[in-house]
This record gives structure tokens, sequence and C-alpha cells, in this order.
């Protein structure tokens, strides 16, 4: 399993995804489910994945191999003129991949379903934010959703949507992806430290900040502790339940 979540700020684009996958308990691996494509001064691009891993590791090679050809036929994302032509191209190779493997009659025990986000912005555009399914359908985040998470969504979902806001800083929007991360991996042995996570600030047109955050890192445990103890003293603090009697 995996989590990853892309936030719109509105200082610009916050991006953390976990990278553990596993093939059953006796099976964890560590692989970077984070990518990201720039020309300096034109566009970046960042794309997160959850989902089969032969999936996303093809798809991030076809469009790899398409920044590096020199054909017509064969558009890349270093060419297309806007962040809707850049999840749309994606979408598309995320669907042939899925579609290719399915085709093939190949049998596993999971299916070949991928899902991505897309952040980033194209010069002439504002930075945006997609969500990008298996069957090559896309939404984009605005106002009512400006964040996305996949994978296993369902534990960290609650401290985000009980604490976001879009006027805070990049500082303050790490501490809690920290949070909502250090949920999950605490409710779900599937998804794990090590957390990558990339930051872009709106036009600046060039990747901001990226860093790993490895289990031992001194931050990540003040959060980890901090948070369960902030929790206790909560609910230390509200009133007991009254059984009338």
């Amino acid at each position: 399993m995996t989590y990853c979540v892309g936030m719109m700020l509105d200082r610009g684009l916050v991006m953390m995804s976990d990278t553990r996958t596993n093939a059953g308990v006796d099976n964890v691996s560590t692989f970077n489910k984070m990518h990201s494509w720039e020309v300096p001064g034109e566009r970046v691009l960042i794309m997160m994945s959850a989902g089969n891993l032969a999936t996303t590791q093809a798809v991030v090679s076809i469009l790899e191999e398409r920044t590096k050809a020199h054909e017509e036929r064969m558009p890349s994302l270093l060419e297309v003129p806007s962040m809707f032509q850049a999840a749309r191209l994606i979408a598309e190779t995320l669907r042939d991949v899925i579609g290719q493997h399915e085709r093939a009659g190949e049998e596993a025990e999971s299916s070949f379903g991928a899902t991505l986000i897309l952040g980033g912005q194209i010069d002439g555009g504002p930075p945006r934010l997609f969500l990008i399914y298996p069957e090559g359908n896309f939404i984009e985040a605005g106002a009512d959703s400006p964040f996305f998470q996949i994978g296993e969504t369902k534990y960290g979902r609650p401290i985000l949507v009980r604490a976001y806001d879009p006027e805070m800083s990049f500082e303050a929007a790490l501490k809690l992806l920290c949070v909502s991360f250090d949920s999950t991996v605490k409710a779900n042995l599937s998804v794990g430290l090590p957390f990558d996570f990339q930051l872009y600030e709106i036009d600046r047109l060039t990747l901001g900040h990226r860093s790993r955050i490895h289990a031992d890192d001194p931050y990540y445990q003040t959060i980890s502790s901090g948070w369960g103890e902030a929790l206790k003293q909560a609910l230390d603090v509200l009133p007991d339940f009254d059984l009338g009697g």
C-alpha cells in the first residue's frame, strides 16, 4: 500500500509520499514514488504514484523516454503547452500501460491499477494539481478540494480536513503532513518511512526544496511523540461521559 498527499497552498504546492511497497508481510521494500521534471524558468512537474509498482514504473519510464526523444509522434511532458495537457498525456499513458498488461492476459494476485497525483506549473498558467485515475480520467483540485490523497487515505485524512489552511506556510504544511503520515503509519503497517517531500513556490518555475524524512529524524520523532501526548491531554480536558447514575 501507499500514502501520498498533494496539497495546494496560497504559496505553492507541497507534495509528500511514503516509500514502502510490499507483497506480503515478509516481502517489504523501499521505492521512490515521487518523480519530477523541470525546465528552469519554463515548467515544473511533480508526480506521485500509488498502486501496482510495475505499472507505475512503466508509466514513469515511458514519460522519461519521451522527454529524450525528438519525434513529433511522441508528445513529451517537456513540450505540452499547459498543465491540463500534461495531465491528459499522463492519464493516456497510464490507461495504455494498464490496457497492455490486461490484454497480455498476465495473472497476478493484485490488479494492474494505479492512481497518480500530478502537480506543477507551466509558464503562462497558474500552479495546478490533478488526481489521475487508472481509467485515464482525472479531476483538478480547487477551493473546495484543495488537496488530494492516494493509497491508504482514511487514517491521515481527519487531521488534514480539520487543520488545513490555504494561508499556512510551507513549514506549517509539512508539520501537518508529518502528523497525517504518522497517524497512517501507526494504523497501517503497509505504509512506512522514509517519507519524501517536495516543495514548489508559485511562479518560481524551478523545483523547490526536496528532502527525505527517515524514522530516526529528530523532528519527526518530536512530532510523533508530541502529537500522541497532545491527543491524550486534549482527551483529559474534555468532560467524561455522564451515565446518569
